[in-house]
């Protein structure tokens, strides 16, 4: 089974959710061999994802442009749709012969809809995996502009031509999409580390795969709290600690600390619930995934809400004591991945297939 998977680089949620999935289909499957597009740190790749794969470093999507980890900038975005639907027609030819030349028995997406315009037009199943797509974001964002329509157009075409479009669990509605397959939560579980730092409590700062620096440097000291934040950062603060340092991948130092500072994001949530991580969270401008996510978390996790100035004064001694306080929950269940693998191998295996290969046995 060859698979073609593209990975959106807005961000590392995207990877978080395609991750655990094509790690469970190479255990169902382990002669599955990966075809991955993304523009995300080989490095990021390969930490994720357990099966080998080779790699086409480039992006077919590019969600939306943005200020920071919280706002996007909306003219740049608009800019950039424009741009990239004036040769939409020809775009989708030359992916279509991209994909035809590769030969896939199945095209995954998170959550780009070229490749599935191109799979279509190369007559290749394809189906998308997401909490949300481009063309909900883009009728939020851009809906009432009078040159918005047929790019919607183009977009929705492309998403309704999958076979299907496994929603996860948060995720949103996607009404104006009749080829939706729920699948549960998705989240990797880490290891519970020693990170050696006796009795004082670890909080790591992890705003996601877009820059979004805080001002940890300005922050006042707070007694037993040290602050895990990027390396790039070269945060000065006496109690920051560059969280690369600890050697491990994120999900065991998610599971390790006790608590993490972000803001709502499919994986930063899902995971934080699924290893039992206290959540602060600054809720993002104007960005309509999040309510979902954000209900989800409180249903699932403990959690709760800090506002901006907060986070750019670092009086944060209050809002921890608070979450702290909070009773734990049980863990949610987490059974997305393996769900939407088994979906995967039925895709890419339909029953007209799978009765010839039976007969011929």
């Amino acid at each position: 089974m060859h698979l073609f998977v593209d990975i959106s680089s807005h961000g590392f949620g995207h990877l978080a959710i395609s991750a655990p999935v094509l790690n469970a289909l190479a255990e169902m499957r382990p002669d599955v061999r990966l075809t991955l597009r993304s523009r995300l740190p080989p490095a990021k790749l390969r930490q994720r994802i357990r099966p080998s794969f080779a790699l086409i470093a480039e992006a077919s999507d590019f969600g939306y442009v943005m200020v920071d980890a919280t706002r996007i900038d909306p003219v740049a975005s608009a800019a950039a749709y424009r741009q990239a639907h004036a040769g939409w027609s020809d775009r989708v030819a030359t992916e279509a012969a991209l994909l035809a030349e590769l030969r896939p028995d199945l095209v995954l997406t998170n959550v780009s809809y070229l490749p599935l315009a191109g799979a279509a037009r190369a007559g290749i199943p394809a189906c998308s995996l997401c909490s949300l797509n481009w063309a909900d974001l883009f009728a939020h964002f851009f809906g009432d502009a009078d040159w918005a329509a047929p790019i919607h157009a183009d977009m929705l075409a492309a998403y309704r031509s999958a076979a299907a479009f496994l929603r996860v669990t948060p995720g949103m509605a996607m009404t104006a999409l009749d080829n939706l397959r729920p699948v549960g939560p998705i989240a990797a579980l880490g290891k519970r580390r020693d990170l050696g730092l006796g009795y004082e409590r670890a909080v790591l700062i992890a705003m996601g795969g877009i820059a979004h620096r805080l001002p940890v440097d300005t922050w006042p000291r707070q007694p037993g709290i040290r602050w895990l934040v990027p390396a790039e950062w070269d945060c000065r603060h006496p109690d920051a600690i560059a969280a690369e340092d600890s050697g491990l991948p994120f999900t065991d130092l998610l599971r390790s600390v006790d608590a993490v500072i972000t803001k709502p994001g499919y994986g930063t949530f899902t995971e934080a619930a699924a290893n039992g991580t206290p959540v602060l969270y600054q809720r993002r401008a104007d960005w309509p995934e999040q309510d979902c996510l954000i209900a989800w978390l409180h249903d699932h996790g403990r959690c709760r809400e800090i506002a901006a100035e907060t986070l750019q004064n670092g009086e944060l001694e209050a809002a921890l004591a608070a979450l702290w306080a909070l009773p734990p929950t049980p863990p949610p269940i987490i059974d997305g991945a393996a769900q939407a693998a088994t979906l995967l191998l039925e895709l890419a295996a339909p029953p007209t297939r799978l009765r010839t290969a039976s007969r011929s046995a």
